[in-house]
């Protein structure tokens, strides 16, 4: 059921501002700037302390997110098994609302009780107070207000907002209307405010229980199960004082129970309690409820900047196509040690995952960066990780395991083929996906070309798109300096189609051809060459720089569009837009929904371009 606009404080006041909301926190900025500077006092802290608390509440939800998705950490016991999508991610893209609101309500509550402002930094009975008052106001408070949010109209004007996200996050915790979060701003004051009117408040009590507060609302909404099933076995009793993440899960699938704030007690009280919690929360806490992958993509990491864009860092970077941005700079020293810390690694994790007509795909990662793969000495390192990720995925019951980008380089393990050779029993099937990464790069060729320029010409893809154009009567100069590797590739086409392949040594050869295949890095000099109309398609990794934007067009690199019945997707692939992925990727994929046995590694099999190109489109992939 969807949310109706029209209802008073249904929206927020700045919705339209964007990001540019967080101009609302400029005035605290102000008034505390002006305090320090042109007021007697040294110590405006109403206004420093609820700056400081907006900042640490971000903090909580933003570690508690960054925690949820470490999914090598948490997939065993993660509740709902499918994943958040970017439909979803964007419906809670401004989840922080209620942290700009609060401040304001903060704010006139200092205004309206001034004496907040000299509170002590420490008071031992305000615990106990606070306390008391939480669990006989704060609590049955929320119970009765939730269960009215759920009678039709506040539901139908209010409440859905937040229940159209079945699979929650912590910052589903936030995802609310005004009327809502005014309430619990009501909420929260609660106990703070009677603490201090009995007058034992404390400057420590204001920071600790909304805090606690926030990092109880994030464990409820993770959908991660982290209190151990022992502890109720041990203290029985405690089920019914503090709820679980499962506890609160099933509230977002059977709406009608589960209604408590934080204390399953006050759902006992009014028997709205979902009598399958515990039996589930069992279950769920054991960590056995990981479900296995039916299909792993092996990635890496590729430099020290884009490892943030990894789901498990910001949600605002991974949601969206990764590129470089200057405010991340300040994070490059913890990002060093971070990769030097990789070094220790010898084990690949979970990234990410999605569904696809019902089978689970997951992304795992090397966890060795891109330079890494050039040094001599970390060569039998990397093989030996991919090697025992490889056997992993064989003996969890992977039916595919596709290598990404430089995991399958010719010199460090011949595209995977060292890795079939070495264990000839393998049931999961070891995928470079290649063929469809040709396909892919050749179907973008205009149907009237006649000649085409090709560097990297001798590599794997290189050797594939040559063959297949001169079988198409298409004559490729291809540019390398080694005959005898020319001359190799040359006797494996047909006779007749042997005289369209043509040796080229310099870049100065393909001054009149307009279409140009980069297998390799090209130099703003080596493009130069090029005529002004050329389209430069490539599959070189990282893609050239576009020096001839002005007069010649460029491709990216070789990719396909996800089915649209792909579901919990919520991360890019690297530099790839929403929905999109490498063609190897999809490669892979292909494999799998086709249900092909042979293992695809080592040199291309040119026969089976056209036959992967053809079985990607059956499948409801889409050319860019």
């Amino acid at each position: 059921m969807q949310r109706m606009d029209n209802a008073p404080l249904s929206t927020w006041p700045w919705e339209k501002l964007g990001s540019y909301k967080y101009l609302l926190y400029g005035p605290f900025h102000a008034r505390l700037i002006y305090s320090m500077i042109w007021e007697q006092t040294q110590n405006p802290r109403w206004c420093l302390h609820i700056l400081l608390l907006c900042a640490l509440r971000g903090l909580v939800h933003q570690l508690w997110f960054s925690y949820c998705n470490m999914f090598f950490l948490t997939r065993n016991r993660r509740i709902l098994q499918q994943g958040i999508d970017f439909k979803q991610i964007d419906r809670e893209w401004h989840w922080d609302n209620f942290i700009i609101l609060q401040a304001f309500m903060a704010h006139m509550a200092l205004l309206s009780f001034p004496f907040l402002e000299n509170l002590p930094l420490w008071n031992t009975k305000g615990i106990m107070c606070c306390i008391v008052l939480h669990v006989g106001i704060s609590e049955p408070l929320y119970y009765w207000f939730h269960r009215l949010l759920h009678s039709p109209y506040f539901f139908s004007h209010y409440h859905s907002l937040h229940h159209a996200s079945i699979v929650t996050q912590p910052f589903t915790a936030g995802m609310a209307t005004l009327l809502e979060h005014l309430m619990m701003g009501v909420i929260i004051g609660i106990p703070i405010l009677g603490t201090w009117l009995y007058g034992h408040g404390s400057i420590s009590l204001i920071y600790g229980y909304i805090l606690v507060f926030d990092f109880l609302r994030c464990m409820g909404h993770s959908n991660v199960e982290i209190i151990p099933r022992v502890l109720f076995q041990i203290f029985p009793l405690l089920k019914y004082f503090l709820y679980t993440p499962t506890y609160h899960s099933l509230h977002h699938t059977e709406m009608n129970t589960n209604f408590c704030l934080f204390m399953p007690l006050y759902d006992s009280i009014w028997k709205t309690i979902n009598t399958k919690s515990w039996d589930i929360h069992e279950r769920t806490s054991s960590g056995k409820n990981e479900r296995i992958a039916d299909f792993v993509f092996l990635a890496h990491l590729v430099d020290i900047m884009a490892a943030l864009h990894s789901p498990f860092f910001f949600r605002s970077l991974s949601s969206h196509k990764f590129s470089f941005k200057l405010f991340l700079i300040p994070m490059w020293p913890f990002l060093f040690v971070l990769m030097n810390l990789s070094w220790v690694l010898h084990t690949t994790f979970v990234a990410g995952f999605y569904n696809l007509r019902g089978r689970l795909h997951q992304t795992w990662i090397v966890p060795r960066y891109g330079f890494q793969y050039f040094l001599p000495f970390a060569k039998e390192g990397i093989n030996k990780v991919i090697e025992e990720a490889i056997l992993e995925a064989d003996r969890m019951g992977v039916k595919v395991i596709s290598l990404a980008a430089l995991n399958k380089n010719e010199s460090l393990n011949g595209g995977g083929a060292m890795y079939v050779k070495k264990h000839p029993n393998l049931r999961v099937r070891v995928v470079h996906g290649n063929t469809l990464t040709a396909a892919v790069i050749l179907h973008e060729i205009p149907q009237d070309v006649n000649q085409v320029f090709l560097t990297g010409a001798t590599s794997k893809l290189g050797r594939a798109i040559s063959l297949y154009l001169s079988r198409k009567k298409i004559r490729v100069l291809m540019l390398t300096q080694s005959t005898e590797r020319f001359e190799s590739i040359r006797r494996e086409a047909p006779i007749d189609c042997q005289k369209f392949l043509v040796q080229v040594t310099k870049y100065q050869a393909a001054q009149n051809c307009k279409t140009w295949i980069l297998g390799k890095w090209c130099t703003p000099r080596e493009q130069s060459w090029a005529p002004a109309g050329t389209h430069f398609h490539q599959f070189v990794v990282p893609q050239v720089l576009e020096f001839r934007r002005g007069c010649c067009t460029y491709g990216k690199l070789a990719a396909l569009r996800l089915p649209q019945d792909v579901q919990g997707l919520g991360y890019c692939e690297y530099t790839m837009e929403r929905g999109v992925i490498h063609a190897c990727h999809a490669g892979g994929i292909v494999h799998l929904l086709e249900g092909w046995t042979h293992h695809e590694t080592g040199a291309i099999d040119v026969d089976q371009i056209d036959v992967a190109w053809t079985a990607a489109l059956t499948h409801g992939f889409k050319p860019l």
